[in-house]
């Protein structure tokens, strides 16, 4: 996810055209986060709206502009936390094609139908903190350290439960 440090500098100042080209650059990102941690698409783009209501109405007290990008996936953190904390004792299936694509010319329908449900099995067996991190980490490309950030964990913390997630991931999906 590439920022324009430009943008969030005006969007600080009460610009709406450059908090909307803002919005643009990270909505997909947060969606996929959001989607993955959650595993329902509705609560997936509740979280992303509230998060971006909550860093509209923020972010003037952002303090340093090329710290939007941890700032704005705390926020998400916590929006989809306070969500998992509502349907803790109830699971939903994701729908795991919102975000992954597994299907690739050549292959038979069987077989992405066999790969998908395996992978979704694997998935739903993850605590959702794993999954957040797995989501992170794995689908969108952030350091250990960013993530700690994002998580507000220690580094050394997340840094072993997504060593542990991966090994989980592995074994279940061998």
């Amino acid at each position: 996810m590439v920022i324009d440090v430009n943008a969030v500098k005006q969007a600080k100042l009460g610009d709406k055209d450059s908090f909307a080209k803002v919005y643009e650059q990270v909505a997909g990102d947060l969606y996929r986060v959001a989607l993955y941690s959650l595993g329902n698409t509705h609560d997936a783009q509740d979280a992303v709206s509230e998060t971006f209501i909550e860093a509209y109405k923020g972010i003037k007290n952002l303090r340093d502009e090329n710290s939007f990008q941890p700032w704005i996936m705390r926020i998400l953190s916590i929006r989809c936390k306070r969500k998992v904390g509502q349907y803790i004792t109830k699971r939903n299936e994701m729908d795991i094609d919102d975000f992954l694509d597994l299907s690739e010319e050549g292959d038979s329908v069987e077989g992405r139908s066999t790969e998908k449900i395996a992978l979704l099995q694997a998935l739903n067996s993850l605590s959702a903190q794993e999954r957040q991190i797995v989501a992170l980490v794995v689908i969108q490309g952030y350091t250990v350290r960013e993530t700690a950030e994002i998580l507000g964990a220690p580094q050394g913390t997340v840094s072993s439960k997504l060593h542990r997630t991966l090994k989980k991931l592995r074994a279940k999906l061998e």
